[in-house]
This record gives C-alpha cells, structure tokens and sequence, in this order.
C-alpha cells in the first residue's frame, strides 16, 4: 500500500461523523447501525457513545466481536475496520467523553446508568478506493 492510499484511508475516517457499526447476535447474525463517532485515534480506536439498554451493548458484553465502516459514496470509496468492542460503563469514562447536548440522549447527565462509551479498536482493515487492499491496521498506523 502506497503513502497516497494510506492518505486516503485517513481522510475518510477524519471527515466521516457517521459510522456503521456492526455487532453479533447469539445466533451469529450480524446486526448494524449508524453511530457517531465520539473521538478516533488514529485508524486503530474509535469512542462512541450509546445506551446501556441497547440491543447491540448487550451483544458486544458478550461477544465483542465488531466492524464499522466509512463510506464516502460520493467518490464510491469505503473502509470496513473489524476488531474488538469493549463497552465502558464506569463513571470516569463517561464523564471523559460527556459534552452540552448529550443530556438529549442521557437525561440523567454522565452518570445516567443508562449512558455508556464504546470502545473499538481494530486490527484489520479492508479498503476499496480504485482497487482493493486488506491491511493489518498496524501496518497503516506506522
């Protein structure tokens, strides 16, 4: 993989705000939604912030296997990043992240016991820009 398609990675990460994020029911299906991302550190972790009550923390508590995926349909480029979602439920995590606004979603503040941060980190990474590349996120991030 070039410097020009590791740019290109990059950049739609950075202006990507949505996210599909994909967990996996019991049965081994997988189930998907549109989140936005929280914080990202480079390609390897990406925050999000959710529900404790939602169908997909419940899943990821047990069995975080997970992907998201960034997709710039105007340019038909897209980014699918699997890996590990661990979900955070303390109360120094959540007020690390909380910000004005986020009582629409967690009335009771940042310590709503129905307020949670997820944490994805990848380790491989597949990308369709003009050809395709499956990568090792490390590899991107040196």
């Amino acid at each position: 993989m070039n410097e020009q398609v590791k740019k290109d990675i990059l950049k739609l990460v950075e202006e990507s705000r949505d996210v599909i994020v994909c967990s996996v029911t019991e049965n081994g299906y997988p189930n998907a939604k549109s989140m936005f991302k929280a914080k990202q550190e480079g390609l390897k972790t990406f925050w999000f912030s959710t529900n404790v009550s939602a169908a997909r923390t419940g899943q990821w508590l047990k069995k975080p296997n997970a992907c998201i995926y960034f997709l710039d349909s105007e340019n038909i480029h897209g980014l699918m990043l699997t890996g590990q979602m661990k979900v955070y439920m303390d109360n120094e995590t959540k007020q690390a992240f909380w910000k004005p606004g986020d009582e629409r979603y967690y009335p009771l503040g940042p310590t709503d016991p129905d307020y949670c941060m997820l944490k994805f980190t990848a380790t491989e990474g597949n990308y369709w820009g003009q050809q395709k590349y499956l990568f090792n996120v490390d590899s991107v991030e040196e």
